[in-house]
């Protein structure tokens, strides 16, 4: 899972394999398989950062 703050400050747990779609409209909008939508405010460059850093660390793990 990934660490995300809403734009009101709140710190999010996200699970990036639901992931649907990415986007900055300016604002990050992540939208899961399921529908929801979350307002952010990483960059997806930064988001995608993250993703590859906790893919790493979790199969460094195994």
């Amino acid at each position: 899972m990934i660490k995300l703050t809403r734009l009101n400050g709140t710190v999010i747990l996200i699970n990036e394999n639901f992931i649907e779609l990415a986007e900055e409209t300016p604002d990050t909008v992540i939208t899961m398989e399921n529908g929801h939508r979350y307002l952010v405010q990483e960059k997806l460059d930064d988001i995608v950062t993250m993703i590859k850093d906790f893919r790493k660390e979790t199969r460094a793990s195994e």
